[in-house]
């Protein structure tokens, strides 16, 4: 097992989940690192902790985390032209064969990893794609996501800031992509799109420092003191 991947519950040792991480880690291997192996760890971990609290089907949760991302490489390559969720959630419905779940799992799977996308239906109306689609925002807010705006912008090749550009007439995908467009157009309204309670109070804390990183960003960048 995966060092990284360390055993809280029998949850993690599933043999559906074991197959899933399985291929999920190949077909993540070399992907940019804002989208990596590691943040779907980090999606992966937080499901773990509110799926049981919200009633998940904890396999099917899981798969779904492991999964939710493969189809990312394919948008980037396109340069936003291909929805990573609905591109992954034809790559799932092809792995679901793989893995020891029940048919209507594997429809919940394949749902899950076609709803999860902040930008784009459909809405997701299963438990365990809410509490998905909760634990991949989360990822994008607070310290981490922080980093991991200003990392994507920087595999985009996107300015450090653009001070004299509206956000709202710059283009996703662009020069002009920058950390801080992330957070004007997106970081700034997740914590309102939370789905569960356990994401609704987790988004709270991080969204305050996400503010505040902000606040002090844009009066630093000014250069005051």
């Amino acid at each position: 097992m995966d060092a990284r991947m360390t055993v809280f519950s029998e949850n993690d040792d599933a043999p559906a989940v074991v197959q899933a991480r399985k291929l999920a880690e190949r077909l993540l291997d070399g992907g940019a690192g804002s989208h990596d192996w590691e943040h779907t760890l980090r999606v992966y971990r937080l499901c773990r902790d509110i799926g049981p609290r919200e009633g998940a089907d904890m396999a099917v949760l899981l798969v779904a985390a492991l999964l939710h991302d493969i189809g990312r490489v394919h948008q980037d390559n396109s340069r936003g032209a291909v929805c990573h969720a609905e591109q992954g959630a034809q790559m799932a419905a092809r792995l679901m064969a793989e893995l020891p779940l029940t048919e209507a799992q594997k429809a919940n799977v394949v749902h899950c990893v076609r709803a999860h996308r902040f930008r784009k239906d459909p809405t997701p109306d299963t438990i365990e794609a809410r509490v998905l689609f909760d634990a991949d925002k989360l990822d994008a807010i607070g310290a981490v996501g922080i980093a991991r705006a200003y990392q994507f912008a920087g595999e985009l090749g996107a300015r450090f800031h653009n001070p004299g550009n509206d956000v709202r007439h710059t283009a996703a995908y662009s020069r002009d992509d920058t950390g801080y467009r992330e957070y004007q157009v997106k970081l700034r309204h997740v914590r309102d799109r939370m789905l569960t309670d356990a994401g609704r109070r987790v988004a709270a804390g991080r969204h305050d420092f996400m503010v505040r990183f902000f606040e002090r960003f844009l009066e630093e960048i000014k250069g005051h003191l």
